[in-house]
């Protein structure tokens, strides 16, 4: 299978998407469905893909469970679930339960908005990813630069448990530095217990003038780090759209690894999240 293992699904109108409110993030502020990734998706050679969260709500996962139950190209669901909750093998119990639950296949929380770097260390927060390790469930981790040393602690304590970290950690593209940001990758990579994807890199660099030179070093630090057995492409679809479409994010991502043999491309596009998320083929 070649996989797009991050992109999400929204209706403003029918949850609320605070985080859209930017002004910057206008062109966003509608509905995106399955009906609109279809197209783009089969046409760039995609066969599965892994449908992750956007709001703290535990109502998302449910409807997002249920889309991958009638979708045949959704694969695999990241949804959230409140980490501090003593309930939480309950609430994963449950998820699994509902209409498409054998399609969950991982857990996330929006780590980037807390105001405490080392907010995964938190006992109740380490407690959570335990019982997530206990589901057969794989953790990702949307985090920011600052917050990569506080991840890799947790990646350490729980080598039960996978971490795959979302959009390599958000680099500075933008900002053409590397440092501390590769250093902090670097020591989680260290942890076997981990993965990244290459995802969401277009919207860290400058939105209407990134080039592939751009993203290229920090793609190589990446797969430096990871080695292709353990990096994944997902496309960060609709958010992506801000500066670029769909085709142009995986023909991107294509070049940027044009210099990998067959095996560890089929690696990057398929074969590590097949075996990362337990992926099987949607219906």
């Amino acid at each position: 299978m070649i996989v797009d293992a991050h992109h999400h699904l929204w209706d403003p109108a029918a949850r609320d998407h605070s985080w859209l409110d930017a002004p910057e993030l206008a062109p966003l502020r509608r509905a995106f469905t399955a009906d609109d990734l279809h197209p783009p998706a089969r046409a760039a050679g995609i066969d599965a893909t892994v449908l992750v969260q956007t709001v703290t709500e535990p109502g998302e996962t449910t409807e997002l469970l249920a889309i991958a139950a009638t979708d045949p190209l959704v694969a695999g669901v990241v949804g959230w679930t409140d980490l501090t909750d003593p309930g939480i093998t309950d609430t994963l119990a449950a998820l699994a339960s509902s209409p498409g639950g054998d399609r969950l296949v991982g857990i996330r929380h929006q780590i980037q908005l807390e105001p405490d770097p080392a907010w995964i260390l938190r006992p109740e927060a380490l407690r959570g990813l335990a019982a997530v390790a206990e589901t057969g469930l794989v953790y990702d981790l949307v985090i920011t630069p600052d917050q990569l040393p506080a991840a890799t602690e947790a990646a350490a304590r729980l080598p039960q448990l996978t971490f795959v970290l979302d959009h390599l950690g958000k680099p500075p593209i933008a900002h053409g530095r590397a440092e501390p940001w590769a250093g902090g990758l670097r020591a989680l990579a260290a942890r076997p217990n981990t993965a990244c994807k290459l995802s969401g890199l277009v919207t860290e660099a400058d939105w209407a003038h990134w080039t592939l030179a751009d993203l290229r070093p920090y793609v190589e630090i990446a797969l430096d780090a990871f080695g292709p057995r353990r990096t994944v492409f997902g496309s960060d679809w609709p958010v992506c759209l801000l500066a670029a479409d769909y085709a142009d994010v995986v023909s991107s991502a294509r070049e940027l690894t044009s210099g990998l043999d067959d095996e560890e491309r089929a690696a990057v596009f398929g074969t590590t999240a097949t075996r990362v998320y337990g992926l099987r083929p949607p219906d």
